[in-house]
């Protein structure tokens, strides 16, 4: 019998033997991609509305992100820092400067991310705030999603992530989600930070109020606790504005970065505060191989200039707006629920109208590659540089799917 290399079933067939099913993918193969647009082996042409969880903002393959790496790979591509190299510090520069922060640790995914920022809240908190050592508490909030290490898992409420990979690490505290007085409640003389996400993404696309953000800064602010904002997902002008804590002038203390920040070609990622607090990390005390390598480093900074240069952020805003007010012009009898913020955005399917997958396979079939979650909801992230035309047709398909 031969087998057609080309064909998609022989390649998901392949990774369904030899890979762990920890995933439970669309149907497609996806195996060449440009702008907001995927193509299968077969020819069949998608567009992305899931932008690898928002780690291509950017569009797939932009041109100058794949020069930028080409070019870095031509002459260095990892040092380790054991050793200086000439593309770190002027990526650190630029990545504090457009965060509006001092200093940066970088690293490579956004799990590691946020282990760091839970590592210097820590630390802060012994070395500047005076708890007493292995002490310190961090809250946390119900349907989080910050990563999958055994951590992070440990203070997660989803059973999925969370069952089976105990024991849990002690130290964190699980409030209600959008609830200022469950934090004010929460907050102990060891509490050292408050890790939230500006909108709850893996959750549903979940926006808080007008204003809970900048309330739980001053919260925090009041009672000495570091406010630790996870903009893995939401920053880099996916909601409409560099970071989702811009809408609110609500500056964290720690800001974890990363997902698009690599320019969907290479993981890079970042935890940022000020010069005061990140300075509890001494040498030997934190770090990664490839944290902080040229390569990364390269393509960040071009992945920075394009979000300005392109003005993503504005574009996000007004063509979320136009996504949402088209989703809401199908006056569709299958959507409970319209929400979102720039071009991160999510609809709830009725209790009565089944599971989200069933609309998400047919959405594939039409040509839109989105992501369910949670069984009832449906999440669309497009690439930010999509256009007004690509807007309109993807909310028809949506409407021919959910008809």
């Amino acid at each position: 019998m031969t087998v057609d290399v080309k064909k998609s079933e022989y390649h998901m067939e392949l990774e369904h033997t030899y890979g762990a099913h920890n995933y439970h993918p669309i149907p497609v193969v996806i195996s060449k991609a440009e702008g907001v647009w995927v193509w299968d082996p077969e020819g069949r042409k998608y567009m992305d509305c899931l932008s690898s969880y928002s780690a291509v903002n950017q569009g797939h393959r932009h041109p100058k992100i794949i020069a930028a790496m080409t070019e870095q790979a031509g002459r260095l591509t990892l040092t380790s820092r054991a050793f200086y190299n000439d593309r770190l510090g002027e990526f650190l520069k630029k990545l504090t400067e457009f965060a509006q922060m001092e200093m940066a640790l970088p690293m490579n995914t956004g799990a590691e991310a946020v282990e760091t920022a839970i590592k210097i809240a820590r630390k802060w908190g012994y070395k500047k705030k005076g708890v007493e050592d292995n002490k310190a508490e961090i809250i946390t909030c119900e349907e989080n999603f910050h990563g999958r290490t055994t951590t992070i898992v440990g203070f997660s409420t989803d059973p999925i992530a969370r069952e089976g990979f105990g024991p849990s690490t002690p130290g964190f505290r699980i409030i209600p989600y959008n609830n200022i007085k469950a934090l004010e409640d929460a907050i102990t003389p060891n509490t050292v930070g408050f890790l939230v996400e500006p909108i709850q993404g893996e959750a549903g696309v979940k926006v808080p109020s007008p204003g809970y953000l900048k309330e739980a800064q001053a919260v925090c602010g009041k009672n000495n606790v570091l406010l630790m904002l996870d903009e893995v997902q939401t920053g880099f002008c996916r909601t409409g504005k560099m970071f989702c804590w811009m809408h609110e002038s609500a500056k964290p203390d720690i800001l974890m970065v990363g997902k698009a920040l690599g320019g969907g070609v290479y993981p890079v990622s970042a935890a940022l505060a000020s010069k005061d607090v990140m300075s509890v990390i001494g040498p030997g005390e934190h770090g990664s191989t490839f944290g902080g390598n040229p390569l990364a480093c390269a393509v960040a900074t071009a992945a920075l200039d394009i979000l300005v240069d392109e003005k993503l952020g504005e574009r996000a805003e007004e063509l979320g707006v136009r996504f949402r007010d088209g989703l809401a012009a199908l006056n569709s009898d299958k959507i409970g629920a319209i929400r979102g913020m720039g071009l991160l955005n999510a609809i709830d399917i009725k209790p009565e109208a089944g599971k989200a997958r069933q609309y998400t396979e047919k959405m594939k079939d039409l040509g839109v590659l989105a992501k369910e979650t949670h069984e009832t909801t449906i999440r669309f992230a497009p690439p930010l540089v999509i256009e007004e035309d690509q807007i309109d047709w993807l909310v028809e398909k949506i409407g021919e799917a959910l008809a």
